[in-house]
């Protein structure tokens, strides 16, 4: 069973910054560039029914832990999702690597329709577990980067997540500040 976890942040003058790559191995956890795989080419990915209520899972431990931190919760917006669900998408098709290629134009195309002060965006992929949207969420409030971004002063969120015929799940959350 593996996870793997990067994040990404953009303030609105567009920088970009790439924190964190990990994989987590059981319990144990080691520090890997997140281009060190090697990509297979695969003809297409899976979505099977239970990707929607993953994504509600997903949106439900994020704003349960938010809470707990006394900090409001995020409002799931279908435009941001379309975003985020483009991206894993390409990422288990390996259309794209894993990580954040693309990341700039994923917010440019957000606010072209929500005007925003503050992007940022966690992924992940694991494979092997029995509740995949679990071991995403508990992978990134594990790492201070993607912790920083669940705790952020974030307003909008979008989920995307896909499946691909190796029985891999890719999670993009998108998060957005409005102005």
């Amino acid at each position: 069973m593996r996870i793997m976890l990067t994040v990404a942040q953009a303030g609105f003058w567009g920088g970009l910054t790439i924190a964190l790559g990990l994989i987590f191995t059981g319990l144990k956890t080691e520090a890997e560039p997140t281009m060190a795989r090697t990509p297979t080419v695969l003809s297409r990915t899976v979505q099977p029914a239970s990707l929607p209520m993953l994504d509600q899972s997903v949106l439900q431990q994020i704003n349960q832990y938010r809470a707990s931190r006394k900090l409001p919760p995020l409002r799931l917006d279908s435009r941001i999702t379309a975003q985020a669900r483009a991206h894993s998408q390409a990422m288990a098709e390996r259309s794209v690597p894993f990580g954040h290629d693309g990341f700039q134009q994923r917010v440019q195309a957000i606010a072209r329709v929500i005007p925003y002060r503050q992007a940022a965006e966690n992924v992940a992929y694991n494979q092997g577990y029995s509740d995949p949207a679990q071991q995403a969420v508990q992978g990134w409030l594990k790492s201070s980067g993607h912790r920083q971004n669940i705790e952020g002063l974030f307003d909008l969120t979008g989920i995307g997540i896909a499946q691909n015929v190796k029985g891999e799940y890719y999670f993009t959350q998108i998060f957005i500040r409005r102005r």
